[in-house]
């Protein structure tokens, strides 16, 4: 079968699909913006027939109604990474939260979590029968290389990405034809803290560096402060919105990148439409599972990689935060400690952690004298180098607690600085201040 007539023939409706999930299923969804919602729409409805299938995913986007209350005992929600609409079942007991860096999670599922079910969306099929899946390999290449069974939305507006990213026809046993919008996330507005970090961030990139950067206000806002930078690359997990003005205007171009030259290098794209149309048949861009793509041995390999991430909570001794806010997980671990380890090994990198000093409108210090009771360190003290807010730039690799604590408390919020002081002299990081004299 290699035609488009043989495929729109063999396309059946989204409730025969979902027939093929059994209870005591563990489905893999594909995540962010290739979410398949006919798919799971169709799922949700068969709910009264199921019972104890694992929903197991990274980030999504939109609603999920499998993971609300009605639900239980039917779906159980496996998180590798979480967003909005699943934390409120995380913390209420409904659903799962497993730890693990990006890099490791396809091992996981060729071992301690086979799929028996995939449930992805892929662009129409070609002359030869190949589909991509669009917005990214990610994982879900790997789990539909694994998994028993592949089901497929075929979406006549998904994106045809390039690189290793397609799967044939023949390795799909269902098929579901729609026509939709994709599930889009608009890039977060920049703050005036924000810029302020993306500017201090920028100042640490050189001309022809290669990037890697994340979700949300910093990054975006790291990108807009690159206009004036030259030649620069991209190795990222994700690529957000921001990366489309840069590739218009030549900034980033991979002209001077020792690994895939000319090509940004990415996992996954999370943005808008204007950035699917980038995308969309585009050899510039190549896609890679996650398991090459994060493998900070892969990532090394680019000099001067500089890797851009945020955290909630840095402590006085460096350790970063940033999957949980105290016992409540909140994100992931993600490729944070891929990309920090990586870009440490690359010749010329940078690892960087950016953050604003201050959180709930400046009430709340982010550089704290220790994380909250039950906080995860998902980047230690041994691996942090930059860390970065809107009052400075500082770098604790080699450096003593000492130093750290000196270095952390010059860059937090002036307002917070004297009780970070305080706790770093009764735990004998820093010696007392000497009495002024009369």
């Amino acid at each position: 079968m290699n035609s488009l007539s043989d495929y729109k023939q063999r396309a059946i409706s989204a409730e025969s699909a979902v027939k093929l999930v059994h209870s005591g299923d563990r489905v893999w969804v594909q995540q962010g913006c290739g979410i398949p919602t006919t798919l799971l729409d169709a799922l949700v409805r068969r709910a009264p027939e199921l019972h104890d299938v694992e929903m197991c995913h990274m980030l999504t986007l939109g609603t999920l109604a499998y993971t609300l209350p009605e639900y239980a005992g039917h779906f159980r929600h496996n998180g590798l990474f979480l967003g909005g609409n699943v934390r409120e079942a995380i913390a209420e007991g409904r659903a799962d939260y497993t730890p693990i860096c990006l890099s490791e999670i396809e091992g996981l599922l060729e071992s301690e979590l086979p799929i028996d079910v995939a449930l992805v969306q892929v662009c129409p099929p070609d002359d030869h029968g190949f589909v991509s899946l669009g917005i990214g390999a990610d994982c879900t290449l790997t789990a539909v290389r694994r998994a028993r069974i592949v089901v497929a939305e075929v979406n006549e507006r998904m994106p045809r990405a390039l690189g290793d990213v397609f799967l044939h026809l023949s390795q799909i046993r269902a098929l579901v034809a729609t026509s939709r919008p994709l599930v889009e996330l608009h890039a977060e507005l920049p703050t005036a803290v924000h810029m302020r970090i993306a500017e201090r961030v920028a100042e640490l990139i050189p001309d022809g560096a290669t990037l890697q950067v994340g979700i949300g206000g910093i990054p975006n806002a790291v990108l807009a402060s690159l206009t004036g930078h030259k030649d620069l690359g991209v190795h990222s997990e994700m690529c957000p919105d921001g990366l489309v003005p840069l590739i218009e205007s030549g900034v980033i171009n991979g002209a001077r990148k020792t690994l895939h030259k000319g090509k940004v290098v990415a996992g996954f794209i999370l943005g808008s439409q204007v950035l699917f149309d980038c995308v969309n048949d585009n050899p510039l861009f190549e896609f890679h599972p996650t398991r090459y793509v994060n493998d900070p041995f892969v990532i090394a390999q680019n000099d001067d990689m500089i890797a851009v991430n945020s955290a909630i909570q840095v402590d006085l001794t460096g350790q970063v935060c940033a999957d949980s806010i105290g016992t409540r997980p909140y994100s992931g671990f993600g490729g944070q400690l891929d990309f920090v380890r990586g870009a440490a090994r690359s010749k010329g990198g940078k690892p960087v952690i950016a953050l604003p000093a201050t959180a709930c409108h400046g009430a709340v210090s982010r550089i704290v004298p220790v994380l909250d009771p039950g906080a995860g360190v998902v980047t230690s003290r041994a691996d942090v180098h930059y860390v970065v807010t809107e009052f400075g730039a500082v770098n604790l690799h080699g450096k003593s607690l000492r130093q750290r604590a000196e270095a952390l408390i010059a860059i937090a919020d002036p307002r917070f600085r004297n009780g970070l002081y305080d706790f770093a002299v009764r735990s004998k990081y820093l010696e007392p201040r000497p009495a002024l004299v009369a």
